[in-house]
């Protein structure tokens, strides 16, 4: 008998990321529906001129403020004649649009603060955490208010601002991160062997900080999503005509006793992506947070 010479770094190859995805979705059922569910937003907000009935502010005056399940409106019209479902569907844009982007710009800026936080120590470090405290001092509606203020209304000036109020969370995040990679015994090492400063920055610090960062990140998007939609909704983020979740809630409150849908419908939307946001963010922090793993 001849024996087949076995690959051992292929038996015992670790799963990859994606694999580890692919495996949750199988294992945990709320985790499949909600990522399909985002899956689907997404799909509609990037191809919102394909799937709309309408464009978003064609107004149709004979159908003012129709109910749902019309003949040329599915889910009514707005107290300006326009089209609820078509509306939705560009909120949806919108709204993934500012939440990814204010994601980005806090994952950015705190990644720099925390990394630059955690590896320097002393005075600069004391200085960079007396800054990060200043920013958590507030809750983050009110510092993206505060933002506002000064910014002006507009989608851009609200994925800044919304950003610019996540660096806090973020900052602190990288910073623990920074540290205890730091004092591992293979950093340590390269320090001694002289390699420099970017370089281990580069290869050792940043490659074990950005994937916890990451996974910090998707459960951030729900907050975001909600904390502009709160911002348009007190009428000081997305300005009209804008087809926004939360402006479009504001619109429809006043007609609330006897036209519920105009509020209700993009209040719906709003909480089923947030639902699913957390419920995805939640299952990828349970799956790849290595202190929760340990726990279960």
């Amino acid at each position: 008998m001849v024996d087949i010479p076995v690959d051992t770094r292929l038996a015992a190859r670790r799963p990859t990321r994606l694999e580890g995805l692919r495996a949750l979705a199988r294992s945990n059922i709320y985790f499949a529906i909600a990522s399909i569910v985002v899956a689907l937003f997404i799909l509609s907000a990037t191809f919102a001129p394909l799937v709309s009935p309408h464009p978003p502010l064609d107004q149709d005056m004979a159908a003012f403020m129709s109910p749902p399940l019309t003949e040329n409106h599915m889910l009514g019209t707005d107290s300006f004649g326009r089209d609820l479902l078509a509306r939705t569907i560009y909120g949806a844009r919108y709204a993934l649009a500012i939440g990814f982007g204010a994601v980005l710009i806090g994952a950015l800026g705190g990644l720099i603060v925390g990394v630059a936080a955690g590896l320097s120590g002393g005075v600069t470090e004391w200085a960079l955490m007396r800054f990060i405290d200043a920013l958590l001092a507030l809750p983050s509606l009110i510092m993206a208010i505060a933002f506002i203020s000064i910014l002006g209304q507009g989608v851009d000036k609200v994925i800044l601002a919304v950003g610019v109020a996540l660096i806090g969370p973020f900052s602190r995040t990288v910073r623990a991160d920074v540290l205890q990679v730091k004092a591992q015994a293979f950093v340590e090492a390269a320090g001694l062997m002289g390699v420099k400063r970017l370089a281990i920055i580069w290869r050792h610090i940043l490659p074990n900080v950005i994937f916890p960062l990451a996974v910090q990140a998707t459960i951030r998007v729900s907050y975001a999503v909600l904390v502009s939609s709160g911002l348009s909704f007190l009428g000081i983020g997305v300005a009209p005509p804008t087809p926004d979740w939360g402006l479009m809630i504001a619109e429809g409150r006043s007609f609330v006793s006897f036209a519920p849908w105009i509020a209700g419908v993009p209040g719906t939307a709003l909480a089923i992506l947030l639902i699913a946001l957390s419920i995805v963010g939640d299952g990828v922090r349970e799956h790849f947070d290595p202190k929760l793993r340990k726990q279960g």
